[in-house]
């Protein structure tokens, strides 16, 4: 039986939406080619693309090095299970450890995966180290967090919508306040086994640590022996200006998580661990097999994915982040001089999110909504949070002249003119 492909924007969303879920609401586009930051649908219209599908696309659309990688990889050997040793895995996972703190990585599809994979390792550490009311399993996290949304990590995930409808839920999740170390300690009962927080909150607006805050966590851990986990998902991979965000701040966790950016657009999700916690996921110590996924790990993903490292140190691109950030954010802070509804610029390398306020003098719009979709009209991808934050997450090969044009845009937008 043969199907014939659609090939105009209201065919394919004729054809989508008539054998998908449509789970999600979707912007009224069809795209259907990509090269760099910049998108075109199936009209041929062109899009600066500042949002990268959600952090993702770290290196932009068919970055060249990662065509090539994909297409020897796809010539040789694509998947074999992991009962057996390969050698792209093996290159990934020393990629990570290189570039971060020497951990051992596990590998599978989604930040959510990564995150379920780090919780069972927190258990097992848990039952490892029981206290004084025996085995530890329970795990605090923030609000405004987002690690994902499968049992476990909804619940980790500190926004009730995520969760909405989904009850009874599992136990053994807290969530406190952001930035708050008191509200972290005083959360830690003889039943907590692990503190899991974003470096850098994503999806609660872009919300950056206060100076000690990490280095708190860090503190807390060792003194309550507890994993700190940092969920490294939306920040990993050069996009902070560093390969992972909590460099910035100096402080080592026991896990980290990684997705989006790792597989440059692929479905990778990892979970790398200290060696104070590695070897519990190992079978030998486990007397079986304690965590597994039949696809995590595929070659063709791997190979990419080591890729990518190769390409963000080849081509200086935790530099070129850094610079861009930089000049993204002195110019919408000088453009908030004028435009009352700009509050103010926060973020690292290009992970910036711009607060807008609706009830400034001037403003024309509610909510980022209706500011999204008039940049998008205008031929600019970016994304709203929390209702009042614009998020930027370019390619981190974006040009200064891309970029330039694209701020264009948003404060032409953003001014109403």
């Amino acid at each position: 039986m043969t199907t014939t492909s659609p090939t105009k924007t209201q065919d394919i969303i004729d054809h989508h939406d008539k054998h998908m879920v449509v789970n999600i609401g979707r912007y009224p586009i069809a795209l259907v080619r990509g090269r760099g930051c910049t998108l075109w649908d199936a009209e041929g219209k062109e899009y600066l693309d500042l949002f990268a599908g959600f952090g993702a696309g770290v290196l932009g659309h068919c970055h060249p090095d990662l065509v090539a990688a994909v297409t020897r990889q796809a010539s040789q050997l694509w998947h074999v299970g992991n009962l057996f040793h390969t050698e792209p895995q093996g290159l990934l996972a020393e990629a990570i450890a290189k570039h971060g703190f020497g951990g051992r990585s596990y590998f599978c599809h989604s930040g959510a995966d990564a995150n379920e994979a780090a919780i069972k390792l927190a258990r097992l550490f848990g039952r490892a180290h029981p206290g004084t009311q025996g085995p530890r399993f329970k795990v605090i996290s923030t609000v405004h967090s987002f690690h994902g949304r499968t049992f476990a990590t909804m619940m980790a995930t500190g926004q009730e919508k995520v969760r909405a409808g989904y009850e009874p839920f599992l136990e053994g999740f807290v969530n406190v306040a952001y930035n708050d170390l008191a509200a972290i300690e005083a959360a830690i009962d003889p039943k907590t086994v692990a503190i899991l927080v974003e470096p850098i909150q994503g999806e609660g607006g872009i919300n950056i640590p206060v100076e000690g805050y990490l280095a708190g966590l860090r503190a807390l851990a060792d003194k309550h022996n507890l994993v700190l986990i940092f969920d490294e998902v939306w920040t990993g991979c050069g996009r902070t200006g560093r390969y992972f965000a909590h460099q910035h701040w100096n402080v080592t966790p026991d896990v980290m998580t990684l997705a989006k950016g790792v597989g440059g657009g692929l479905p990778v999700g990892v979970m790398c661990a200290g060696p104070r916690v590695a070897d519990l996921f190992d079978h030998r110590v486990h007397h079986g097999v304690a965590h597994a996924t039949t696809l995590g790990g595929n070659l063709l993903s791997m190979a990419v994915a080591a890729t990518v490292f190769q390409v963000i140190e080849r081509d200086n691109l935790l530099s070129h982040a850094t610079a861009l950030g930089a000049h993204a954010t002195a110019r919408m802070n000088a453009a908030a001089k004028s435009i009352p509804a700009i509050k103010g610029v926060r973020g690292k390398g290009l992970f910036l999110g711009i607060e807008i306020d609706p009830a400034a003098k001037g403003a024309w719009f509610k909510s980022t909504k209706e500011v999204v979709d008039k940049c998008l009209e205008q031929g600019v991808m970016i994304n709203g949070t929390q209702n009042v934050v614009l998020r930027l997450a370019p390619p981190l090969v974006l040009t200064k002249a891309e970029l330039d044009r694209g701020l264009d845009v948003v404060e032409r937008v953003i001014r109403g003119s």
